[in-house]
């Protein structure tokens, strides 16, 4: 049931905005590398080719449904931009909004950039942004990101330049939001023309243009001539698929390419000791969990779910598997997100109230499951000590290991027993972690992989989302995720730390807490 909405002074709310970017300032991470970005800048040399080389291919590039992050960074803030954009202590910059102000408590007034235009030659205006949320926000889209901006009502053209969002309840996060990969603004001749084609050619009006997709081996930009701001220094970048952690490694030892932005920690002594690589490291704002499908037997009983969240020792997998890079999780939420609480206190690790648990639901001689995991050198390895684990009371674990975008596939349709999974808050809001994760709305593709559903949950989530007393929202986080520990949805393992490796020779880029890799200034000696 809608709560009723008491009106709030205009001078209150500009007050609440101010310190909602305060938040989103406080949620900041600085590298641990000695340099803001990584490698010093040598002048203004440019051209040339940058290579990123990673793990896995995208799995689709159309931003209103891509659901993973290692998509999201081909097009974020390279082909794509939004009305704004998070700087690197995560506040909040003017982009294709040169300003804005708040109208009314549900009313928000953005001035456009002008003279921007896409891609394909269509012009940037205040239609171009209402036909992209339009496009979003209808139902019969099927976007899974619509649920993160469902509080938006209508879009209102006032004039060429001029756009307004009107929204069903105050919404302090509205600007962070707006600044992540599903605030992108997409062409409207695109949409108009071909919708289903920008799932594998992206049309924004970014500092690069798409060039070409080769599925399973590389996707290419090149620099955008046309550009509206300062132009890239290099020509081209290649997002180049690498599957062997040790070829990838040995491909920016030898100069072949000049980042890869998913580094095994099994590999940081030898970048450190390297002559011609850099390991540049950044706190996150992401978590690492092992989700249970609470739709699925025998998930569906909360005392299974706890049992084996009592049998997992966490300490030992942070250690063990990550080398402590990142840090011990207690809930599914990063401390560097508005929202997180430390008061809130996972399962300790004990054999026999597990084995008791078990036995209380009826699986006294045990149970098999299937732990599904990535192919992601760490995760396979955590799902072995998982397993290892989990033999201790008696639960036998076959592990799943699949290519990236099949374990996408798998888990957006629910297929699976039990999961290693993660969650990249885009935001620094803990909207982002909450209603993704765990509201009923959000099941399948938009994050809640958990297939879980409880009332109390949704209200206290959807209530966390109107409140506009940071105490009070504070502590309905604090309540929710308290609630979803006792329902035992998830076991909170790891908060990120981010790692790249690069090319001596490579100077200016860097990874912003969300883990995308910002090229802009890039240089290649």
């Amino acid at each position: 049931m809608e709560r009723k909405r008491r009106p709030i002074k205009n001078g209150i709310l500009f007050i609440l905005i101010g310190l909602m970017l305060v938040f989103v300032q406080a949620c900041s991470t600085k590298s641990t590398n000695s340099n803001e970005t990584a490698g010093k800048k040598e002048g203004a040399k440019t051209g040339g080719t940058l290579t990123v080389v990673r793990l896995s291919d995208a799995t689709k590039l159309d931003p209103h449904f891509i659901t993973d992050i290692p998509s999201a960074n081909i097009v974020y803030q390279k082909v794509y931009e939004g009305l704004v954009e998070p700087d690197k202590d995560f506040k909040i910059q003017p982009l294709l909004a040169k300003e804005w102000k708040v109208v009314n408590d549900t009313t928000w007034e953005f001035k456009l950039k002008e003279g921007v235009t896409f891609h394909d030659g269509a012009p940037f205006n205040a239609e171009a942004v209402k036909t992209t949320f339009d496009r979003l926000l209808d139902p019969k889209t099927a976007s899974p990101q619509r649920e993160k901006f469902s509080m938006i009502t209508e879009v209102k053209v006032v004039d060429e330049y001029t756009v307004q969002l009107l929204l069903a309840y105050p919404y302090a996060p509205l600007l962070s939001i707006l600044a992540s990969n599903e605030g992108s603004i997409i062409s409207p001749k695109a949409l108009a023309e071909n919708p289903d084609g920008l799932s594998q050619h992206p049309v924004g009006t970014g500092p690069f243009v798409f060039e070409s997709w080769k599925t399973g081996q590389e996707i290419s930009l090149k620099k955008n001539d046309k550009y509206w701001g300062k132009k890239p220094n290099i020509d081209r970048v290649v997002f180049k698929v690498v599957p062997e952690d040790a070829t990838r490694l040995a491909m920016i030892e030898t100069g072949e390419a000049q980042i890869n932005d998913q580094v095994p920690v099994t590999e940081i002594e030898r970048i450190e000791a390297s002559n011609t690589m850099g390991l540049y490291r950044t706190e996150g704002l992401a978590v690492e969990y092992v989700g249970f499908n609470t739709k699925k037997k025998p998930f569906d009983d909360v005392r299974v779910r706890k049992a084996i969240s009592h049998a997992i020792e966490r300490e030992a997998i942070i250690k063990g598997v990550y080398n402590n890079v990142g840090t011990l999780a207690n809930v599914a939420m990063s401390p560097k997100v508005f929202g997180y609480s430390d008061k809130v206190k996972p399962y300790d690790y004990d054999l026999n109230e597990a084995k008791k648990l078990l036995k209380e639901a009826g699986f006294e001689k045990g149970i098999e499951l299937t732990l599904l995991t990535s192919d992601r050198k760490e995760r396979i390895n955590m799902a072995e000590v998982i397993q290892s684990q989990l033999k201790g009371i008696g639960v036998n674990v076959k592990i799943q290991v699949m290519e990236y975008g099949a374990y996408i596939d798998m888990i957006e349709k629910g297929e699976h027993d039990m999961a290693i999974g993660g969650w990249g808050n885009a935001t620094g809001d803990g909207d982002y972690n909450q209603y993704n994760l765990f509201h009923s709305d959000s099941q399948g593709p938009p994050g809640n992989h958990f297939y879980y559903s409880n009332p109390e949950v949704d209200k206290m989530i959807e209530d966390a989302r109107k409140e506009t007393d940071e105490k009070n929202r504070l502590k309905l986080y604090e309540e929710v995720m308290q609630k979803e520990i006792d329902d035992a949805v998830y076991i909170p393992i790891r908060n990120y730390e981010h790692l790249a490796a690069y090319s001596k020779n490579v100077s200016g880029f860097w990874l912003n807490a969300a883990n995308y890799l910002m090229i802009d200034d890039v240089v290649i000696k």
